[in-house]
């Protein structure tokens, strides 16, 4: 079993941030989206992953060198991004005939993997949502077999949206329809879509059996990341590093600090994390993000998202603040 995880879009909806770092290293409750994913594979025994990298790929590459050195890691380079489907074609070579289990590098959701890897046919996570035409879809019979999929439809015919979780037995078969697509020229919304491909496996006689995941933690713009954050803050408790100072801070529960961080006359939480060497003083933060190396000062920050290495200093805002800024909202 080989995991397969795309990781090179741009990920423009959460600009100034990825500017400067891929959508998957973007902080999330003390981890980074990316960690979350392969943390949650690896403890259900995969340890061979193939990483799908583009824009700002060298630095997906560096991280995982770094964090996971343990596991088997594969890096292939999608310069043109048309789509999932082609992406994951790239994979050919280094897939071989083993299976596979994809999941998309913004895809943060709970289910049992052990589960789904013992399932036997090829499986797809779904989710109920109250609109599905800006997701794939899946119609699933009373046994909870698939027996069509189509991607965005206008006029869907189930409300049950593809989460981006794919576990694959048939990887020739798999590859053989994405193939076909590609030569045909067969895309959807201007795309190789991996949906289209799974269609053209359900026509041919393949089985996808449907699995429901428990939550979907959606980290495409700024609102849901902040959601997100809080959610998970919440499942994974409040976690505080032992090498800081603090003075004269009162934290609210629950929150996620770095280590390294300087937090004084304070009030901190709840749903709020702090990346590593962050300094804090006369200021009030809830339910944000804040980056690593970052110098706030007497500002109040409600449902912010605020980079690396950035200064801030003044009143009360809502911001939305990329790497390497300093601002001042203070009086000049």
């Amino acid at each position: 079993m080989k995991a397969i995880i795309p990781v090179a879009g741009a990920g423009t909806k959460l600009r100034p941030h990825t500017y400067t770092q891929p959508k998957a290293l973007i902080p999330l409750a003390g981890k980074t989206i990316l960690s979350i994913i392969v943390d949650q594979l690896h403890e259900a025994g995969i340890s061979e992953f193939i990483f799908i990298v583009g824009y700002l790929g060298e630095k997906i590459q560096d991280y995982v060198k770094e964090k996971y050195p343990h596991l088997t890691s594969h890096f292939v380079y999608q310069n043109d991004r048309y789509g999932i489907g082609h992406a994951i074609l790239l994979t050919k070579e280094i897939v071989g005939d083993d299976e596979i289990f994809i999941v998309l590098g913004d895809t943060i959701c709970e289910f049992d993997v052990k589960h789904v890897l013992e399932t036997p046919h090829s499986t797809l996570g779904v989710k109920r949502v109250d609109d599905p035409r800006n997701f794939g879809v899946a119609e699933i019979d009373d046994q909870g077999l698939i027996s069509r999929v189509v991607e965005k439809p206008q006029i869907p015919k189930s409300n049950m949206a593809l989460v981006g979780i794919y576990r694959i037995r048939e990887t020739s078969f798999l590859f053989n329809c994405l193939q076909n697509n590609i030569q045909n020229q067969l895309t959807s919304y201007g795309e190789y879509n991996l949906t289209d491909a799974i269609e053209c496996m359900i026509k041919n006689g393949a089985k996808f059996q449907s699995f429901k995941v428990q939550n979907w933690f959606d980290c495409g713009k700024k609102e849901t990341l902040l959601e997100s954050n809080a959610k998970l803050l919440k499942k994974f408790g409040s976690n505080i590093a032992p090498d800081h100072q603090m003075e004269n801070t009162i934290i609210i529960h629950p929150v996620n600090i770095a280590s390294g961080c300087d937090i004084k006359n304070s009030i901190i939480g709840p749903n709020v994390a702090i990346g590593e060497k962050t300094s804090v003083n006369y200021s009030i933060i809830k339910d944000s993000i804040i980056g690593s190396f970052a110098d706030l000062y007497d500002i109040v920050l409600t449902h912010s998202l605020i980079g690396s290495d950035t200064e801030v200093k003044g009143e009360s805002r809502s911001l939305n603040i990329g790497d390497n800024t300093e601002i001042d909202l203070g009086e000049s």
